[in-house]
């Protein structure tokens, strides 16, 4: 039996998007589904738009999200001598010829084809005779399709889709300027790579059949193919920028997990059952491409956001942990004063969506706040908040072992004996070592934050709340 070989072949001409990252997830599942190998070719053909900084994107998106590859990355501008090799035998064979029409007469052509109703396509001029031009003359070479038949092949997705030949007119195959075309290349490279199938986005079903073609006039097998539906926005729009339409280090920037956006992806389009979260061992064992949805997918932010908090709550906190890191460098937090990064996921997981967040609110753990937050002091801080911020402070300064169970200990204690409910202690002193109204537990937060740290943010508090209450004017 052959072995399963896929690829993923982007365009350099923008940096790889979530549409394309599915597409990429799912050639790869299916590869290793099947035990066969992936591979990663950079189609930059285009040489007026592909650029390097979008491929190195594409490579850094790739290795982010895990998908590694088994050969390449192949880049076409490299293989320009084998492809005009093949080209030039097709024209020694007649499977190719040469076509001197000018942009003008084509332009004229089609805008008459267009008037009439017809489907703009070259007409065949060049096909057969040559004498009107000198062999000097700037020219195309076009492939020289049947005029007969149609093309018909089974797409692992759609089904049986049958094109007739009639509808096909002869392809560009080598530009005047000698360089390949994309649909010529793309069969060369498969037929060279032992591609065994080719699972891309539904935009390219116009090419399968003209591709098919020039298989089968080389003597090439033709590989499968399975054609992927559309990510549309979840108001049923075409995905836009607004809908997340990002690439794919956005999502990495915005604070998501590669696991969760792994699986966010493959569930849009292909699922088992209702499950809803599966492992990638779990995705490699159950993926095939038979069962992915004919129907375009509609991207949810929302939804996103949710199983981003499921990955934070379910992997290790070591390996979340890896990936905050990036987030507090990027926000530029110290982290040479403060409690371990574990720590802080296990502190936060409950209460936050993103990592970028995560970094955001635990800035307090590693660094002194700049303000209190006005709304929570106002709210927070009472006649009676100095005199519970005193009793716990003395408790804290007398505690050798600085433990949450032994931090816990201490507020309960201290409301039992102000005959007051936890609130009253626990949130002017959550106000006074986080500057906000807002955190994880505070036994937890005050084991994070450290002795030191508590003991010089609780005192400049009681010396803030009992200057303001000299201030204010004695009662008659």
């Amino acid at each position: 039996m052959t072995e399963v070989k896929t690829r993923f072949a982007p365009s350099p001409t923008g940096f790889l998007h979530i549409g394309g990252a599915r597409t990429a997830l799912y050639s790869w599942l299916y590869a290793r589904h099947n035990g066969g190998k992936f591979v990663l070719r950079i189609e930059d053909t285009d040489r007026v738009r592909s650029t390097k900084e979008a491929t190195d994107a594409i490579i850094e998106s790739m290795k982010w999200l895990g998908l590694d590859w088994d050969e390449g990355p192949f880049y076409q501008t490299k293989r320009f001598d084998r492809y005009n090799a093949v080209i030039d035998d097709m024209l020694a064979k007649g499977l190719a010829y040469k076509c001197y029409c000018t942009k003008e007469r084509i332009d004229a052509l089609r805008e008459e084809q267009q008037k009439k109703g017809e489907k703009p396509r070259y007409d065949g001029h060049c096909r057969d005779d040559h004498s009107e031009h000198s062999p000097d003359e700037p020219y195309v070479v076009r492939f020289r399709n049947p005029t007969e038949g149609t093309v018909k092949f089974h797409d692992l997705i759609r089904g049986d889709i049958e094109v007739a030949n009639g509808e096909l007119d002869d392809l560009i195959i080598r530009r005047s300027d000698g360089t390949p075309t994309y649909n010529f290349c793309v069969v060369i490279d498969d037929a060279d790579m032992g591609i065994t199938h080719v699972i891309r986005g539904e935009d390219h079903i116009n090419n399968t059949p003209r591709q098919i073609n020039i298989y089968k006039a080389l003597g090439l097998p033709v590989p499968e193919f399975a054609h992927v539906s559309m990510i549309l926005g979840d108001d049923g729009t075409k995905l836009s920028k607004r809908h997340g339409a990002v690439g794919v280090m956005q999502y990495r920037d915005d604070g998501y997990l590669p696991e969760a956006l792994i699986n966010y992806l493959v569930r849009l389009g292909w699922g088992h059952g209702d499950q809803e979260i599966f492992t990638l061992d779990e995705m490699i064992k159950l993926f095939n491409v038979e069962n992915v949805s004919k129907s375009a997918s509609a991207f949810n932010t929302k939804k996103l956001m949710w199983m981003n908090q499921q990955y934070m709550k379910m992997l290790p906190p070591e390996h979340v942990a890896e990936y905050l890191k990036w987030h507090m460098d990027n926000q530029k937090i110290d982290l040479s004063n403060g409690p371990a990064l574990p720590e802080i996921v296990k502190a936060f997981r409950e209460r936050t969506q993103t990592l970028k967040e995560m970094a955001e609110k635990s800035r307090y753990f590693y660094e002194e706040y700049k303000e209190i937050d006005p709304k929570a002091a106002k709210k927070w801080f009472k006649s009676d908040s100095a005199d519970a911020l005193e009793r716990v402070k003395a408790k804290f300064e007398a505690l050798s072992d600085w433990n949450a169970d032994e931090l816990q200990k201490i507020l309960e204690g201290t409301a039992a004996e102000m005959g007051v409910g936890m609130g009253k202690v626990c949130m002017p002193l959550r106000v006074a070592v986080t500057g906000g109204a807002v955190s994880p537990e505070m036994n937890v937060v005050l084991e994070l934050v450290g002795k030191e740290r508590v003991l010089s943010r609780v005192s400049k508090v009681i010396e803030l709340l009992k200057a303001k209450a000299a201030e204010q004017p004695a009662e008659a």
